[in-house]
């Protein structure tokens, strides 16, 4: 009868512990959902190819923020937001397989920054500066080669792009390749990981020290909290997510050395994804182009936020 009862207390607990996860990944999800939507007004734009989604905020000259990997307008705004307040006009696309853009046949760099430049002719845009975070840098520097004519300047801000001589990581086995393909579908699995173990996600999928995060004033661990709990939902973002693990894990290698827009390179010396290599290849390469090399801060600049914005507005305003 003790036994009896005891396991009918554990099977409650259970139970109980399974309904307490369940509610607060429902709060999650719709607290992610929430966020998207209270991030910007989005709108759509009709391509040959499909749907661009994009919002934009403030006022002043035209920029375009071209999001990282697991992100969409809502990232790029986010990352935009101190240049919003400086007095720039902040237009954030949603790559391919973001939220609400469409994902094409072909999704490279190419087709990406082809499909920006049919952006800026809707909105009526000649002409404007060009921000690419992360693996947002690929479509960057491509958009710069593709049409200069409508670059003022590039801003490659932890840049995932080529480097020189640097061996592309052996294909995952099919185990991983598994794990990628159906893990980084789920809202699921990405909400535990983000309450179960916050520093593993930080480390892994921001390629940031945790100590740092830690360490860094609350407005900058909010920050962080907002771009690793932005991934979410991931199930809008999948498509894009793995064409970027794609296009990320072996940069194409594009002729950089023709860029003549004037170019900013941004990285930080402990970024773990190695991005301070590829900042000071692209500051190497393209003729005139200057390099902010941050000691610290991880692939999200965490405790740089302001002198990183800082950085951007002078040099855009310079070129």
């Amino acid at each position: 009868m003790r036994r009896r009862r005891l396991l009918g207390l554990g099977v409650a607990a259970v139970a109980g512990g399974a309904a307490i996860g369940w509610r607060d990944y429902a709060r999650t999800m719709g607290a992610a959902r929430a966020a998207v939507a209270a991030a910007g007004r989005p709108r759509s734009l009709e391509l040959p190819g499909g749907v661009l989604e994009y919002a934009e905020a403030g006022d002043g000259p035209p920029l375009m923020m071209i999001h990282g990997t697991g992100g969409g307008y809502d990232q790029g705004l986010l990352f935009g937001r101190r240049l919003i307040a400086m007095g720039w006009r902040v237009i954030a696309p949603s790559r391919f397989g973001y939220l609400g853009s469409s994902f094409p046949a072909d999704p490279g760099p190419g087709a990406q920054a082809d499909a920006l430049a049919a952006l800026l002719d809707a909105l009526g845009i000649e002409r404007l500066a060009v921000i690419g975070g992360s693996a947002g840098a690929i479509p960057a520097l491509a958009f710069a080669l593709g049409h200069p004519g409508r670059t003022s300047a590039l801003v490659a801000l932890v840049p995932a792009t080529h480097v020189p001589g640097r061996p592309a990581p052996p294909p995952p086995n099919p185990l991983a390749a598994a794990i990628i393909a159906h893990g980084l579908r789920s809202d699921l699995l990405i909400w535990a990981g983000v309450r179960l173990a916050p520093d593993r996600m930080i480390a892994t999928l921001l390629a940031t020290d945790p100590a740092l995060v830690h360490a860094a004033p609350s407005d900058e661990q909010a920050r962080v909290r907002a771009i690793l709990h932005g991934i979410l939902p991931v199930s809008r973002r999948a498509a894009g997510l793995l064409n970027d693990a794609r296009q990320a894990g072996g940069p194409p290698e594009l002729p950089i050395a023709d860029i003549r827009a004037p170019t900013l390179a941004i990285s930080a010396e402990d970024d773990r994804f190695g991005t301070a290599a590829a900042a000071r290849h692209i500051a190497a390469t393209v003729p005139g182009a200057r390099l902010v090399m941050l000691p610290d801060g991880g692939h999200v600049w965490v405790g740089r936020d302001a002198e990183v914005a800082t950085a951007i507005d002078a040099f855009l305003r310079a070129a």
